[in-house]
């Protein structure tokens, strides 16, 4: 039998390879940029068509390459940074493995253009499919130019997988800011289509930061550092007002390097234990420096997962960090003695935080004059009126027998017991109640619904949203005084991406400048007195929906408005707004059961009540 064993010629083999290292154009973008850092660049500039797939160049003024460098920068495994295996130890710089640029020219047409500071002449390769097309001497300025043309052109089907240019543009902006923030002294710009994205010049982290995010970044970063033998953390954390439901602006480097860690985030969020809901994240930058002899980069073939040998040392040392941080700059729950039960003299002053110390409460008071509740509701009131009647003063004739009151058995029947009158305010009581502001408890024939109000009204809202979304009948009344929201270069685009289904919303937005819209308009049927807020709510929602679930745009956003404007937990309804609401959910397709999946309402028929009380359903 002949052999059938043959090596992969090395077209095949780096295109194999291709496949581990650029996924879609982010990914040759993050490999091209890290280039240009470990070329001892001060100045990097990105630019990007079509979101990567017509063109991505990257221009650097570092060092340069000779010829012969320029060539065998294109062969797999050929690298200046390590010589031999024991530097895999010692690694300083992004790359080291070689294989970066022959996988990007195995999928795209490259051009290099390279030339060093005391050469008079550079070196210009061209290159298609890992096959050299060209290589001749250039003129041109010290650095080097690469450009990635007509990115997987040779891998049709790898091309029909990527995502829409909003997406693909996403992920390149995540990639650009990454390795913008691990070196704030080199000075970075981003076109996309010949238009300005960033413009950042070099400085110190806190300017990056605010240049990279925003202005709103300014006033909510706390200064972060902890000095210890092992390690050394430094950078910047969110104060918790700015904490969001989405993830996205969380950075963690080690020695200049990004990675992802879901246990050393756990580590920073549980910080922030007690200062943000359990459901958002706080924003950081966190630097770690350690000996590279301590972790092994060499996991993963994005080079952002990495191990290290003493992991919950590493955990400790960042959560105290973060603790310190929050604590030195006076960023702690600060203790509000009006919710204190021994301080009750401050209750009459302001009756709604006193309705509120009563519900938060309520299993401490006690039925005397300093601490009898006034708003008590359901089977407290019912027990209070029985306690305020037996304290009451006794007016009627002392002579006068006290009523007695017998209950049926064998000995009196119940034909003998006298009618008991119900109260004029109970027969005026309606059909529905409120439990603790969170429940609407219906009557019904056969007995009772209890309703969670929140989730009930968000599958309404759902419902209503879609229908609007997909007849495009969304009406919008006109805000008075139109405000405008300046948004980081991603949201921008998204929004811009989904602005015909916001109008189909009721939204009424533009365009206002570089990364600013302007609310002209929000959907009639809401109730907002911010109008700023909700939008930035609703994308906020939009954009972890997005991460959690995998949503069609229009269903996505139907989602997020009914999540961010539906009824909230301990909202109080009169007896229109419950009836209402009972009627609008059984009017639904689904009614039985929320966004997320859990029960609407409960039903408690009359068999189940009685069994509750050892009888059995006549």
């Amino acid at each position: 039998m002949s052999d059938i064993i043959q090596l992969l010629p090395d077209a095949i083999a780096n295109q194999i390879a291709a496949g581990e290292v650029v996924q879609r154009p982010s990914s040759a973008l993050k490999e091209l940029l890290e280039n240009a850092v470990d070329a001892g660049a001060t100045q990097v500039q990105v630019i990007v068509k079509d979101a990567g797939k017509q063109l991505i160049q990257v221009v650097d003024n570092g060092k340069g390459m000779s010829a012969t460098d320029a060539r065998m920068s294109f062969e797999r495994h050929a690298t200046s940074k390590i010589r031999q295996s024991k530097d895999l130890f010692s690694i300083r710089t992004f790359g080291f493995r070689g294989e970066a640029l022959a996988s990007i020219a195995a999928v795209a047409q490259v051009e290099l253009k390279t030339q060093q500071a005391d050469s008079e002449l550079g070196t210009l390769i061209q290159i298609e499919g890992s096959e050299v097309k060209k290589q001749e001497p250039c003129a041109g300025n010290p650095g080097t130019s690469v450009s990635m043309k007509n990115l997987f052109y040779n891998v049709p089907a790898r091309r029909n997988f990527l995502k829409s240019n909003p997406v693909e543009m996403k992920h390149i902006v995540e990639e650009f800011q990454r390795v913008a923030l691990s070196y704030p002294e080199i000075s970075f710009s981003l076109y996309q289509q010949d238009l300005e994205v960033y413009s950042l010049t070099s400085g110190k982290l806190s300017q990056r930061i605010v240049g990279l995010f925003g202005k709103n970044y300014k006033g909510n970063l706390v200064a972060c550092e902890e000095l210890t033998p092992h390690i050394n953390v430094k950078g910047y954390i969110g104060k918790p007002e700015s904490a969001k439901k989405t993830r996205g602006e969380q950075f963690f480097f080690v020695n200049n390097r990004y990675i992802k860690s879901n246990y050393l985030h756990h580590a920073v969020s549980s910080a922030y234990e007690g200062l943000i809901q359990t459901d958002q994240h706080p924003f950081y930058v966190l630097f770690l420096d350690i000996d590279p002899s301590h972790i092994d980069i060499n996991v993963h073939p994005t080079k952002t997962e990495i191990k290290f040998d003493d992991e919950r040392t590493i955990y400790s040392v960042i959560r105290s960090a973060v603790k310190q941080a929050l604590g030195a700059h006076h960023v702690v729950p600060a203790l509000d003695f009006s919710f204190d039960v021994n301080f009750s003299e401050k209750w009459d002053k302001d009756p709604e935080k006193k309705a509120q110390i009563d519900r938060e409460y309520s299993y401490k008071s006690f039925n005397t004059p300093e601490f009898k509740k006034t708003d008590a509701s359901g089977w407290e009131r019912l027990f209070e009126n029985d306690q305020q009647k037996n304290n009451m003063p006794d007016t009627r004739d002392s002579q006068q027998e006290s009523e007695v009151l017998t209950f049926s058995s064998r000995a009196n029947p119940e034909e003998s017991l006298p009618a008991i009158p119900k109260p004029a305010e109970e027969e005026q009581a309606g059909t529905t109640f409120q439990v603790e502001l969170n429940y609407v408890v219906a009557q019904m024939s056969t007995g009772m619904l209890i309703i969670d109000q929140q989730t009930a009204h968000e599958r309404i809202l759902y419902e209503r949203y879609l229908r609007q979304l997909k007849l495009a009948q969304g009406t919008s009344q006109q805000c008075l005084f139109p405000p405008t929201v300046q948004l980081g270069s991603a949201d921008f685009a998204l929004v811009m991406d989904i602005l015909p289904e916001l109008h189909n919303l009721g939204f009424q937005v533009s365009e206002f400048g570089k990364d600013t819209i302007i609310i002209q308009g929000v959907p009639a049927d809401i109730q907002v007195k911010n109008e700023k807020e909700l939008f930035e709510g609703l994308l906020e929602q939009f954009k972890n929906f997005k991460n959690e679930l995998s949503l069609d745009t229009r269903e996505n956003l139907a989602r997020s408005l009914a999540r961010k404007s539906s009824l909230k937990r301990g909202q109080k309804l009169n007896s229109q707004e419950m009836e209402t609401l009972v009627g609008q959910l059984f009017a639904c397709q689904n009614p039985n059961y929320g966004l997320g999946g859990n029960k609407t309402f409960v039903k408690l028929d009359l068999s189940s009540i009685q069994s509750f009380f050892g009888k059995s359903h006549v």
